[in-house]
């Protein structure tokens, strides 16, 4: 479609037309369960939750590239695992001072905002933020669940992500921040029918929890919540998970899942 002739179709049906490109847009993510535990890194050597580890997880055509988000003592949301990065605690630290330190193959911490822009790239590989519950307070846990969603609305970056957290108080305010998100809750400690009650998209439990109370998994199928596990590296465990039909798997290895999947299909 030429700009001549898009200039020339009455306002309403240009919306439409844009309203469709973006719905396409939406539904090209993938859909194969496979969710990279803090990028795709293990093979290739890369550094946990950098841009490359993000980056290779598109490349393999993953469904999710999990990630996650600390809050500097500026309020600079920044992605990290660990409560430190290279030695230098995040809570009680600025952003600046993190900047001191690279990780190992060059790449500095990445802010929230810049890792949502990588992945704004791409249509493929939905950004599963976990964002950490605070080491310093509950209060702080909220905050970071709250900034985290208001990053996200302001980089229009909601169709490519999905929340996960330890947090429960951080879920719900993450929740109260923008009813639509898609929040899922790690600890393990809460049954489906809480998480229905309070407004959870679903669990995303270690998968010791599930070999112990696989009934879980059913009661949330039924409930309307999606189920994920992590993280899944055996592959006996796999299997066992893909039987029971859950939506997502979070592994270390998102090489050997997709192979295991070409096998099933």
């Amino acid at each position: 479609m030429t700009r001549k002739f898009m200039y020339k179709l009455a306002p309403g049906l240009l919306l439409l037309l844009l309203s469709m490109v973006s719905s396409m847009a939406q539904n090209s993510f993938h859909s194969n369960k496979v969710i990279a535990h803090r990028g795709a890194w293990k093979a290739q050597g890369l550094p946990q939750n950098s841009l490359s580890s993000l980056k290779e997880a598109v490349r393999l055509g993953c469904e999710g590239s999990e990630f996650d988000v600390w809050m500097t003592a500026d309020e600079i949301l920044v992605v990290n695992h660990d409560h430190d990065f290279q030695g230098i605690d995040i809570e009680t630290s600025t952003y600046e001072r993190l900047l001191t330190k690279q990780l190992p193959n060059g790449e500095k911490i990445p802010t929230l905002k810049e890792y949502l822009t990588e992945g704004m790239k791409q249509n493929g590989t939905k950004l599963i933020l976990e964002f950490k519950p605070s080491r310093i307070s509950v209060e702080r846990s909220e905050k970071v669940g709250e900034l985290s969603v208001k990053t996200v609305q302001e980089l229009k970056a909601e169709r490519w992500v999905d929340y996960i957290t330890f947090s429960y108080e951080g879920g719900k305010k993450a929740i109260a921040t923008d009813p639509k998100v898609n929040v899922a809750y790690l600890n393990g400690d809460k049954t489906p029918a809480q998480l229905k009650e309070d407004g959870f998209f679903g669990f995303d439990y270690n998968i010791r929890v599930l070999k112990n109370k696989p009934e879980w998994i059913t009661e949330a199928q039924q409930l309307g919540l999606t189920t994920n596990a992590w993280t899944v590296n055996n592959e006996e465990d796999m299997r066992w998970l893909l039987d029971l039909k859950v939506d997502f798997i979070t592994t270390d290895e998102p090489e050997k899942l997709l192979e295991i999947l070409k096998t099933r299909n």
